[in-house]
């Protein structure tokens, strides 16, 4: 049984998503052993405890640097005895301590379609403005392995959503929300505690 923690800054509807998916029996092979916050007010802990799963606060204003941060982290992580790290809506750069300590063992969504509107400061309502002001026609969500690159990770699953006319960015983060982010992560989840997933250079095979 993979033991999973959930990293988070903010309200926490992805982490909420995997709570489902594990309550369905969807998550067969893992189980959220703990949720870890950068902010102690983070709404996503008062998930985590109505499904009794234990909050744990590690908060960057309590650090020099995200390099500091990162380091309490992975102590944390290590003492837990993780086997996933699941980034969930978490808003600080980790630098290479975590990738060096949970080789692809860490899974971040982003609300697109990598490589597209990915990188640095595109995170958020961000992404979506980006993706209105260039006028795509498709959008999406991306599941991939953390590396040291921002965004840049060998990408695990991919979801496309179509943008419509008179779409604002808040409409269409829901629906990237809805119909690719919480599908694709509890899958993604699935099927690395199910050891399904093998990863050479970039690309991540899906054994069946």
């Amino acid at each position: 049984m993979v033991r999973i923690a959930v990293l988070v800054s903010g309200g926490g509807t992805n982490l909420q998503a995997l709570i489902d998916a594990q309550s369905r029996g969807e998550l067969k092979n893992g189980r959220i052993a703990a949720v870890l916050s950068s902010r102690p007010d983070a709404y996503a802990l008062e998930r985590a405890a109505r499904a009794g799963i234990p909050g744990y606060v590690v908060a960057r204003k309590d650090f020099a640097s995200n390099r500091e941060m990162t380091i309490a982290l992975v102590d944390k992580l290590r003492e837990l005895n993780i086997g996933l790290v699941v980034l969930a809506g978490f808003l600080h750069i980790l630098t290479g301590e975590m990738v060096a300590a949970f080789p692809n063992a860490i899974l971040n969504v982003h609300p697109a379609l990598i490589p597209s509107f990915c990188g640095a400061g595109y995170y958020g309502l961000h992404v979506h403005e980006a993706a209105l002001a260039y006028g795509v026609k498709v959008t999406g969500a991306t599941v991939h392995f953390v590396s040291e690159d921002c965004d840049g990770g060998p990408i695990v699953l991919q979801q496309a959503v179509p943008i419509e006319e008179g779409d604002t960015a808040e409409v269409l983060q829901r629906r990237v929300m809805e119909q690719a982010e919480w599908k694709i992560l509890p899958r993604a989840v699935a099927l690395f505690c199910a050891k399904k997933l093998r990863v050479e250079g970039r690309i991540v095979h899906i054994d069946q």
